[in-house]
């Protein structure tokens, strides 16, 4: 009525907001245009590399009527959106034509065998989109290394172990995540991994669960209490098995051993790797059997500017032992110190070699990026090895959907920049949309409760706006982008 008191008029308003009618309506799930764009993106790279017919190639099938693709995309999607499955549940805004039930058992699913499904995914990416967009003279490589996989609650998580790492150069409780990725060196696009347990008994601090050695999962269980230099064969069979070729395998001093040298050479591959500097690791140098140490001292090195300071040909193994190069350079982090690599190509000059090895450094950003943005370590909280292994699997998939996106638009931010504006702008049209049902909500209240006029709830609402902060003012008149 003319007159009113807008102090009655407020309290009124927050009254009704506070009802349950209203926070139904604030809690809707988000269907703004954006939003629907950005899912309708991730539904093309699925469509793109096919993934629908991958995972059904792998054994990912539906089990009651729920496609296992929309379970995937599902999972996939969540990080994006900023959703989580509980969340959902606890607020009520899960929506899905599916139940958490159902969704449960697809990542429980000891049938999916989602080391092939990424190892062809990463396949399909390189072969179609990729290589086309690289020179044939720049040389591809397999990157391997190990991070480690925190778990809580070890005693109830399957296989879960004290495991050693070698960043803190002690034991933690998880898993040792050795994983293989594949790099031009400009794109990296995770190949495969594997959540190595103990292979020690007395190690393993979860329980074992037993199945047929012939079935996938007795062979994702076996792999997992597999010896790292062992099982980091077996992912780079999976990878050329899968299509993909490389014309160097990288790795640190921690698999540098004569034997996994000589075994990654055997399968056409050659090896460039960080050389440990132990007594026990010999190699044929002059007709005589020496370490590492005892090849740099006998050695005149180069002075000068030089980027090496000594190159040496040497003959790695004993059975049937192969032709190498050693190169050593200078430790920038310390002057004094210096570093070994050993390569296998020797037709490879010295500078070339180092040049390489660089490229390694990729995968230590791309674990920084799976556990700080991706939520590698903190979405899954399953006690059973399949569910890790189906996550782990996944947090991959959205990364080559970023590696995808930077290469394709030639983007100069870095996946991590990439990852956060979208979940910034997912954040945003979020924040515009609540703002809006809260107003739409608030003229609804003013009309039925009160039974103001036009004129009337115009004029509360410019008062109304006048009292908000700037930001809040701003977001009230906030235009979605257009294309």
């Amino acid at each position: 009525k003319k007159g009113i008191n807008l102090n009655l008029c407020y309290n009124v308003v927050i009254r009704k907001i506070l009802t349950k009618e209203i926070y139904a309506m604030s809690i809707i799930a988000q269907n703004s245009t954006d939003e629907v764009a950005l899912i309708d993106h991730i539904k093309k790279f699925f469509t793109k590399y096919q993934l629908g017919k991958l995972l059904k190639k792998c054994n990912g099938t539906k089990e009651k009527g729920v496609p296992a693709i929309s379970l995937l995309r599902y999972k996939f999607s969540n990080i994006f959106v900023g959703k989580s499955m509980y969340m959902q549940q606890q607020t009520g805004t899960f929506t899905e034509n599916f139940s958490k039930n159902a969704f449960y058992r697809f990542m429980n699913s000891v049938k999916t065998n989602w080391l092939r499904l990424t190892s062809l995914v990463a396949a399909n990416i390189v072969n179609n989109d990729i290589s086309k967009l690289t020179s044939p003279d720049r040389k591809n490589v397999f990157i391997i290394d190990d991070s480690l996989f925190n778990r809580t609650g070890c005693k109830k998580t399957e296989l879960s172990s004290r495991v050693f790492d070698h960043v803190s150069m002690s034991y933690q409780k998880g898993y040792r995540m050795l994983t293989l990725c594949w790099s031009d060196g400009n794109s990296l696009i995770p190949v495969n991994s594997c959540l190595l347990a103990s292979s020690k008994e007395s190690n393993i601090i979860g329980p074992k669960r037993s199945f047929d050695k012939r079935t996938i999962a007795g062979k994702r269980r076996e792999l997992a209490q597999t010896k790292a230099p062992k099982a980091m064969l077996t992912l780079l069979d999976n990878a050329t098995k899968a299509g993909l070729s490389a014309d160097y395998v990288l790795f640190d001093s921690w698999f540098a051993t004569p034997t996994q040298i000589t075994d990654i050479k055997s399968r056409g591959i050659d090896a460039i790797a960080m050389i440990k500097k132990s007594s026990r690791i010999k190699y044929e140098y002059c007709g005589k059997q020496l370490n590492i140490k005892e090849i740099y001292s006998q050695n005149k090195k180069r002075r000068g500017r030089s980027k090496y300071l000594l190159s040496v040909d040497v003959k790695v193994g004993k059975e049937e032992p192969i032709a190498a190069k050693i190169v050593c350079i200078r430790n920038k982090a310390n002057r004094k110190d210096w570093l070994a690599f050993i390569c296998t190509d020797t037709s490879l000059c010295e500078e070339e070699i180092i040049r390489i090895y660089g490229k390694r450094w990729q995968i230590e950003v791309f674990f920084k990026t799976c556990k700080s943005m991706l939520n590698l370590i903190g979405e899954c909280h399953s006690l059973s090895y399949d569910a890790l292994t189906a996550h782990t699997a996944i947090v991959f998939l959205r990364y080559m959907l970023l590696s995808v996106e930077q290469r394709q638009n030639e983007d100069y931010r870095t996946l991590g920049e990439l990852f956060f504006f979208l979940v910034d702008e997912m954040a945003d049209i979020t924040f515009y949309r609540s703002l809006a049902i809260l107003m739409t909500a608030l003229t609804a209240s003013l009309c039925e409760t009160l039974r103001l006029s036009n004129d009337q709830i115009s004029g509360f609402m410019l008062d109304f706006e006048s009292k908000l902060p700037k930001y809040l003012q701003n977001a009230l008149h906030h235009k979605p982008k257009t294309a």
